[in-house]
Formats: C-alpha cells, structure tokens, sequence
C-alpha cells in the first residue's frame, strides 16, 4: 500500500471519528418503574397498573433521559421498607407499600420546569391494591397518555409523555464558548489527527521527490 493511499485512509478515519464523536445518541425522556430486590433496583417487566406489590414491598420511580431500560438511570437513595413506612403502623386488612420518588436532576428536566427534590412515601392500600393504585394514594396528581403509559407523578412534569430527546444534550451540561467541552468546535483529538496526517502528507510527499530524483 502506497504512503499516499495510507495517508487518505487515515484523514477518512479521523473524520469519522470526529464525526462519532459530536453525534448525539436518541434517548426518551420518562418515567421508569423499579423493583426493591434486597439492595438493588431492578428494572421492573410489567408496568405500575399490572404489578401487584405485597405488604413490605419496596417500588421505585426515576424521572430521567434514557435509550432502554439497560441504561436507565437508577432511582436514588437506599432507604428501605423499615425506614419509609416506620410512622405507617401495620393495619388489619391493609398493606403497607414503600414508593421511592425521584424526580431526577435538571438536566432531564423538560424546558422551563425544575424536578422536584426526591422524596419516599408509605402507602397503605387494599391488598388487591396495584403498584399504580399505591403511587395514586401518596403521589398525586398522576397523568397517563391513552396508552397507559405514566407522564407524571405528583403533576411533574406538566406536559410531554415519552418524548425523544438529545441524551448529549440533556445529560451533559452546557459548557462556556471556547472551552475545551465546547460541543459547538472540534475535538483535541481531531487537531491531533489532522497534525499526523499533516506530517505524513509531508512525507508522502518528500519521498515522491526523492524517487524523481533518482530516476533522474
């Protein structure tokens, strides 16, 4: 392979790279549903309306910008069943469901909207009660769109369901014009990549002299 074709091979190669790496990946902004499983969340298989908890249950809710349920942010904190529902005395007839709430961070937050700080809740529904019947107990108001999917806990955010959205965008703060997170100008490895395809260029091009030379 010749020094000239190396030469375009690696300038396409740092272009692509260049490229990847100001690309921005589709994530949706929502509610995700999680399962207390000893101290773990677990990404739960049926939605709120279909799971019915038993008594001492713990169930989570993360307000966040994701791509699928493998890089869904995670509820936070590691309260547990004992210290949620500590001032919800057992009652005959009842159950006791402990409900994380995470509102999740600014950045996910829709446009114009600040998410509410995180907070836990005790509901003590009937024991048919659902998942979403113990989350309507404590945390209303709720909004769902027509395909049952949950918009809203407690009336945040005000508007939207499951959006796609920018997770660069949204995950990553904006950095200030001319720093070195700017997303608006290239990396420092694509200046790095330029300058070696600069000096093999150089190369390529001194060795095409020298072979006119000796053929001379």
């Amino acid at each position: 392979m010749t020094t000239r074709r190396l030469v375009l091979l690696f300038l396409a190669a740092v272009l692509l790279t260049g490229t990847a790496g100001q690309a921005q990946a589709a994530g949706y902004r929502y509610w995700s549903f999680w399962d207390r499983d000893g101290g773990k969340w677990v990404y739960a298989t049926q939605g709120p309306s279909l799971v019915r908890p038993s008594d001492g249950d713990v169930q989570g809710f993360r307000f966040a910008v994701s791509e699928n349920s493998g890089d869904a942010a995670r509820p936070r904190g590691t309260a547990d069943f004992a210290s949620i529902c500590a001032k919800t005395p057992a009652e005959d007839g009842k159950k006791r469901v402990a409900l994380v709430l995470d509102f999740g961070t600014a950045p996910d937050a829709p446009s114009g909207e600040t998410p509410p700080a995180p907070r836990t809740a005790c509901a003590q529904v009937s024991p048919d009660a659902t998942a979403a019947d113990a989350l309507a107990a404590v945390a209303g108001p709720l909004r769902y769109d027509t395909n049952a999917l949950l918009c809203a806990i407690a009336g945040y955010p005000k508007s939207g369901c499951g959006e796609q959205v920018s997770q660069q965008q949204s995950a990553k703060p904006t950095a200030a014009p001319g720093t070195a997170e700017d997303d608006e100008g290239p990396s420092v490895g694509l200046y790095a990549g330029i300058a070696v395809v600069a000096a093999l260029a150089g190369a390529a091009t001194w060795q095409a002299r020298r072979r006119r030379n000796a053929t001379r």
